[in-house]
This record gives structure tokens, C-alpha cells and sequence, in this order.
């Protein structure tokens, strides 16, 4: 696993939590149902978007 990937998962998951607490939603955190229904809504959606082939290299756009 790169260092790069694990940093830039860690700033992603930093500014997720801050636009949730800034927008005052609450955040889909276990061990409430919500939030694990909100996780695997996570996953299938990366599932979905990988089945349809679409998508954007964002490391490739960023140069890493």
C-alpha cells in the first residue's frame, strides 16, 4: 500500500468530517444503523461507478 494513497485517504476523511460538521449534518458513524447503512452506501456506490467503467484517475491528475 502506497503512503501516498494512506495520506491523501486521511485528508479526504479530515475534510469530509469538517464539511459535515461546518454544514451541522451528523456524520455516518457506527455503531448507530445510519451509519453503517451510510458506509455501505459508501461501498456500493464505489461498486456501481467501478461496474460502469466511468470514472477519473484523480493520483494521475494530481501527479502522484
Amino acid at each position: 500500500m502506497s503512503t501516498h494513497i494512506t495520506i491523501l485517504a486521511l485528508v479526504t476523511g479530515l475534510v469530509t468530517g469538517a464539511l459535515f460538521r461546518f454544514l451541522a449534518i451528523p456524520i455516518p458513524a457506527p455503531p448507530e444503523l445510519p451509519g453503517v447503512i451510510g458506509i455501505v452506501g459508501i461501498y456500493v456506490g464505489y461498486r456501481l461507478i467501478e461496474y460502469l467503467g466511468i470514472g477519473v484517475d484523480l493520483l494521475e491528475i494530481l501527479g502522484a
